[in-house]
């Protein structure tokens, strides 16, 4: 059974989700970022930088939401075809690189600390709504991120673009990035794994 240390975030969000594709039996341990559970000593003996989410999985454990879909993806020999493994790996590196640190610091910003900063609310909204029309331009040629198949890197991405209210762009002007989300909204997976700690239903454009 595989021990899966999370939050109800994106980040969390992509490994339930990928846990319930891969149909592997998991328990979820809670960790309250806001009463500072990543700092826990022996958290941090599993997650060198005291970020969630972090699996164990029977004497191994694996920090880093990416390094852990790979992990999980290579084990289970699903969503990573070696044949595309180059064009899976840019667009999970895409996720992690841009998406979600880009978007993570416009929820910081417009989300939780509204008014504090205009210039850091312009700014990552600015990167926000360039992120959405390039995903866009690549939806709008490819099924999937990486090709015609749903791979780790539609995982990675989709949780981010799951808190669309958020953001105050309009998921629904984006057809392509809009018809993304909601063919992989509809997977049971996903519906499982996006309520892992009890969200609730998927946020629909």
């Amino acid at each position: 059974m595989i021990e899966l240390f999370a939050s109800d975030t994106p980040n969390g969000k992509k490994i339930s989700i990928m846990l319930e594709e891969i149909e592997f039996p998991y328990k979820v341990t809670a960790v309250d970022l806001g009463k500072g559970d990543q700092f826990d000593p022996k958290f941090i003996e599993i997650s060198p930088f005291s970020k969630i989410p972090v699996i164990k999985d029977d004497k191994e454990s694996v920090f880093g939401s990416g390094a852990i879909l790979i992990y999980l993806a290579e084990k289970s020999k699903k969503f990573y075809d070696l044949d595309n493994k180059v064009n899976i790996n840019q667009w999970l590196m895409a996720q992690m690189g841009l998406v979600g640190p880009m978007i993570g610091q416009y929820h910081s910003f417009y989300k939780f600390n509204k008014g504090k900063s205009k210039y850091g609310e312009d700014r990552y909204q600015k990167i926000t709504k360039d992120l959405y029309e390039r995903l866009n331009v690549r939806l709008s040629k490819s099924k999937y991120l990486a090709g015609d198949k749903y791979t780790i890197a539609d995982i990675a991405t989709w949780p981010w673009i799951a808190r669309h209210e958020w953001h105050d762009i309009g998921l629904g002007k984006f057809e392509s990035l809009s018809k993304w989300y909601m063919n992989i909204a509809e997977r049971d997976a996903v519906i499982k794994g996006y309520n892992f700690m009890g969200a609730g239903e998927i946020p629909i454009p």
